[in-house]
């Protein structure tokens, strides 16, 4: 059990690796050869230009000689506060905003609990003095004794709790609805405000059924001409087309490498480049290099265009799907909201996603095929879920050391050594907790791809679903019930059955300490290296020092990345779970969530206006999956906390709180119900003012049909298209 003086360990090690983290990327982001690490976003958007054409000297490239900036090292602190949330939409996308406001909404949620539980219920707890007399038995610290664990059974004082439980619950709610408002409206009034684009005139279309004699296209044609006359627009087929793929990537190596000669030669105009024809050009016929590759490109571009008109041709080349678009965003709307056929697993609709937002994969994945993998992913999922309760047992071993001596006495000596002890209960089983759940969103993610989803944004949402299911059954819940099993093992094996229960109840409240190191870990050192993006910049370096020959390459080499939100949503999920189960149980907790929620707010600011670059917008679609999760930590809490008062003989008072989970959810229900079809669907009434804005503006004027034609052609078509043989030029150092 961890005491106090552990938790101090935790914490100055925890706070030391923040502060490292923060002073060195301050130092790393005013150095000109990390600009494209630390400032992604700008150059995206054009806005940035490298440092290398700003003069300074060869040495004044890489390394900052303005020693001027040192002393104003911090003045991203308030940079990162400047931009308004209507310019952060406007810059990084509504997606990102409303990611934010997630953070802001913990603040207000526990921010006023922290103050009420520190001042009512701190004391209430601590004058218990129950824990004082299990001790003989029971493994307890004095952090346990600030929690409702020290209450004596048939007590009085859990009226308190029971009225606070009351109170928090009513102010989460409170806040929960006028977040889900804010959000909602935010929403509406960003749709409303987008210009034209493809997906508001389109609808996905799955599984056309096959009609002999009738191409897919010519079915689609058909269907739509006849049930949505008037309104129909055109269509663009989905293809199968691996090879083709191949040879796109194909002619971008050779490319790059007509890009990397020419600029060789642009170099060094006395000297044109040369190699041999032979295997990675080792041996066989010495030649021309700029001349070589511009032949390879030109006869790989006849066979591309070969190929290209086989696969339009070709009728196995066509998927049972298609992107079908509409005169107006009206008639898209009731395309997609309605069913088709009177088979409802025939003509499949739904709204079409951004056209970088489609998974192109899975587009052709017939109805009977989907429910087979969901149900075979399920069980798998159900699988690793208690795989991993493996690993979660052993991390508990570590956080409970004197319930494991008094099993296993040989391991005393290692136990009793006072360092070692603070360190393994204070830092490492909330690394070790963090490592074992490293690679876990991968393979979630590939496990959601399986299932079928179309979307990007989906997948990433199903992902983050599963993450956070995983983390309440394993994190949450595991860590509780093997950590109540290793830390009272004693207990149980020398105890009657009848004093278990007793000895569960107690034990659950004294779980905060693990979960305030792991909070230490995860929410505080693991935020501060987020911001300082270590492994990106020296991916960074190494393909600049080793890969990087052309402009394009230097672009690839920033590799931008997004909010990761399969593994970020979950995260923040849990950190409202811990919040909510121990706001009345535990309240010392709350300051370390609070602390959490205030840097990474200001962290994720920074990264969204300066590095992050979406994938995608989904308007903020996953925003009633937040919502619901929240609610459904709150009903957790009031589930345990009476099941802990049951535990604390309170026959009394526990009846009290058998109300509040039906007002909960009659609340979530409201709010669904209220706010949910926002996020859902798109009023007829929205879309047919849209549209008689279109008609009374010049966008009246634009041809809407070769604006949709190729919108959602499939990118490998458009890479190609888009290539044009002119000269890339880089800026890269020349030798010193």
């Amino acid at each position: 059990m961890a005491t106090i003086g552990d938790i101090g360990v935790s914490a100055l090690i925890n706070i030391l690796s923040m502060l490292a983290f923060l002073i060195a990327f301050a130092l790393l982001r005013i150095q000109p050869m990390n600009d494209r690490v630390y400032f992604t976003k700008w150059y995206i958007a054009g806005k940035r230009s490298s440092p290398r054409n700003r003069g300074g000297g060869v040495v004044g490239k890489i390394v900052n000689l303005n020693f001027k900036t040192y002393l104003s090292f911090l003045n991203w602190i308030p940079q990162a506060l400047q931009m308004s949330e209507s310019e952060i939409i406007a810059h990084a996308g509504f997606d990102s905003a409303v990611f934010l406001r997630i953070y802001l909404l913990g603040l207000k949620i526990f921010g006023p609990i922290a103050v009420v539980a520190l001042l009512v219920l701190i004391p209430v707890n601590a004058s218990g003095g129950t824990l004082f007399f299990l001790s003989r038995d029971l493994v307890v610290s004095n952090i346990d004794k600030l929690s409702i664990s020290n209450v004596r059974p048939k007590s009085y004082k859990f009226f308190v709790h029971i009225s606070m439980e009351y109170l928090f619950t009513f102010w989460a709610c409170y806040m929960l609805y006028k977040e889900y408002d804010r959000v909602a409206s935010m929403r509406l009034k960003f749709l409303a405000s987008k210009d034209r684009c493809p997906e508001q005139f389109t609808v996905l279309v799955r599984n056309v059924p096959h009609i002999s004699g009738h191409t897919v296209s010519d079915s689609v044609e058909s269907f739509f001409q006849k049930n949505h006359p008037g309104h129909y627009l055109c269509h663009q087929g989905v293809y199968s087309a691996k090879k083709f793929a191949k040879l796109v990537k194909k002619r971008n190596k050779l490319q790059n490498w007509l890009d990397y000669n020419q600029l060789k030669f642009e170099r060094q105009p006395d000297k044109r480049p040369t190699r041999k024809t032979g295997f990675l050009g080792l041996w066989g016929k010495r030649v021309d290099s700029i001349d070589f590759y511009k032949q390879e490109i030109k006869d790989l571009d006849e066979k591309m265009i070969i190929e290209r008109q086989k696969i339009m041709k070709d009728p196995k080349s066509v998927m049972p799907a298609a992107f079908v678009s509409f005169k107006s965003r009206w008639g898209a709307a009731v395309c997609a909201q309605t069913q088709q056929s009177k088979n409802p697993t025939l003509w499949l609709t739904r709204w079409a996603p951004e056209p970088r937002d489609v998974y192109w994969k899975n587009l052709a994945i017939p109805f009977v095929s989907l429910t087979i993998r969901k149900l075979m992913i399920s069980v798998l999922l159900f699988a690793l879920v208690f795989f991993y309760i493996i690993p979660i047992a052993f991390v508990q071993s570590l956080a409970n050391l004197e319930g494991l001596e008094r099993v296993a006495p040989f391991l005393r000596p290692l136990i009793e050594w006072k360092l070692a002890k603070s360190f393994l209960q204070g830092f490492v089983p909330g690394l070790a907790l963090k490592i074992f759940l490293f690679v876990l969103p991968s393979i979630l993610m590939i496990m959601s791809k399986i299932e079928g989803h179309v979307c990007l944004s989906v997948l990433e949402r199903r992902t983050a679903a599963k993450y956070y299911y995983f983390m309440l059954v394993n994190v949450f819940l595991g860590s509780i019930v093997t950590g109540t099993a290793f830390q009272q093992l004693h207990a149980f094996l020398h105890q009657s059955a009848t004093q278990i229960p007793r000895n569960i109840g107690v034990s659950i409240p004294m779980k905060a300490t693990f979960f305030i190191t792991y909070i230490m870990i995860d929410g505080w050192a693991g935020i501060a290296g987020e911001i300082l993006r270590l492994k990106p910049l020296v991916i960074f370096q190494l393909k600049k020092m080793f890969i990087v020959k052309t402009e394009r390459d230097l672009e690839k080499a920033m590799d931008p990345k997004s909010i990761d939100f399969p593994e970020t949503l979950p995260s923040l999920q849990l950190y409202f779970l811990l919040g909510t189960v121990y706001m009345a149980v535990t309240p010392i907790l709350l300051p370390f969530i609070l602390i959490f929620f205030a840097f990474a707010f200001f962290v994720y600011r920074h990264q969204v206006i300066n590095v992050y670059n979406q994938k995608y917008e989904s308007a903020g679609a996953f925003w009633p999956h937040v919502h619901g999760r929240i609610i459904g930590s709150l009903i957790i809490s009031q589930l345990l906390l009476m099941g802990l008062l049951s535990t604390k003989k309170a026959a009394n008072s526990t009846p009290f709180l058998v109300a509040l989970p039906i007002l909960t959810l009659t609340f979530h229900q409201y709010c669904k119900s209220r706010f949910e079809p926002a996020f859902r669907k798109y009023p007829l009434e929205e879309a047919m003012t849209k549209d008689t804005q279109d008609e009374a503006s010049s966008a009246s004027d634009i041809d809407l049909k070769s604006y949709l034609a190729d919108a959602y052609l499939h990118p490998i078509f458009h890479a190609v298209e888009e290539v044009e043989l002119t000269e890339v030029k880089v800026d890269k150092p020349r030798p010193i």
